[in-house]
């Protein structure tokens, strides 16, 4: 598969032991928005599970408990290696806990798995950034909106904007925010090479691109159904429990 043969290209660029992670709501709303927080629970338990660690970097919670979007970073032993095959558009197939009657409603999310680069890789000059500081807004307990501790910082160059606003404490913040625009230069980057060589070789070779169906959470059926190797699982509370292996384990063996 592309997405192989092109990080294992550059694998000399990239930290193979940590990555950010976004997972974004897509169309679906509010139920979108909770399946965000599904997805995140079920990849905090699973890095749990492998004895690594998680930090959450940014995030912005909805009234129901959903999440419109998430960052967070995963360290430990080969999480690059597991945790690449999780980028692109999952779909789930359910009925919302919003639905008065019993409509399954079909909603989706984006999953950005986002490579750390090591250091000198990416290089930020400290002129090219603007700061903005803020209070934090949304849900999150008697703290929220007392100072200004959120972090916002813009990429003049490109118009790139980050946030981070998790921690009561500024200095975490603006650390935690220039590692989320680190590793998206970084992507940045990577795609432009990886234009480069396709443009090279004059054929359209596959890649999780974002855009594309990766897989599909069905609940009436309890059923995921990974699109990329067309290979089907049930008992999906267990998956979404964090226990991943049983899918990450045959995506290595057939994509690597």
């Amino acid at each position: 598969m592309w997405l192989s043969t092109f990080m294992t290209n550059n694998n000399e660029r990239i930290e193979k032991n940590s990555v950010i992670i976004e997972i974004r709501a897509g169309t679906g709303g509010e139920e979108a928005a909770l399946f965000v927080h599904n997805l995140f629970r079920m990849y905090s338990r699973y890095a749990q599970a492998k004895n690594w660690k998680i930090q959450t970097l940014d995030s912005n919670q909805t009234e129901l408990g959903g999440l419109k979007q998430i960052f967070f970073e995963v360290k430990g032993e080969g999480v690059f290696s597991k945790m690449k095959y999780e980028g692109g558009v999952h779909r789930v197939q359910r009925v919302p806990k919003t639905e008065k009657g019993s409509r399954i409603h079909t909603s989706t999310i984006s999953v950005a798995v986002l490579p750390k680069p090591k250091e000198a890789q990416i290089k930020i000059n400290p002129a090219e950034l603007k700061m903005d500081f803020y209070k934090s807004s949304g849900p999150g307990g008697q703290y929220v909106n007392k100072r200004q501790t959120a972090v916002r910082i813009t990429y003049l160059p490109t118009g790139l904007v980050v946030t981070s606003q998790t921690s009561r404490n500024l200095e975490e913040n603006k650390k935690s925010a220039l590692s989320i625009l680190e590793a998206k230069l970084f992507e940045q980057k990577m795609e432009e090479l990886e234009s480069e060589i396709k443009e090279k070789r004059k054929s359209q070779i596959g890649k999780a691109e974002r855009a594309e169906k990766i897989r599909t959470y069905n609940f009436p059926q309890d059923r995921i159904t990974d699109h990329r190797i067309k290979k089907s699982w049930h008992n999906i509370q267990k998956v979404l429990d964090g226990n991943l292996d049983v899918i990450l384990n045959k995506l290595q063996k057939n994509l690597s």
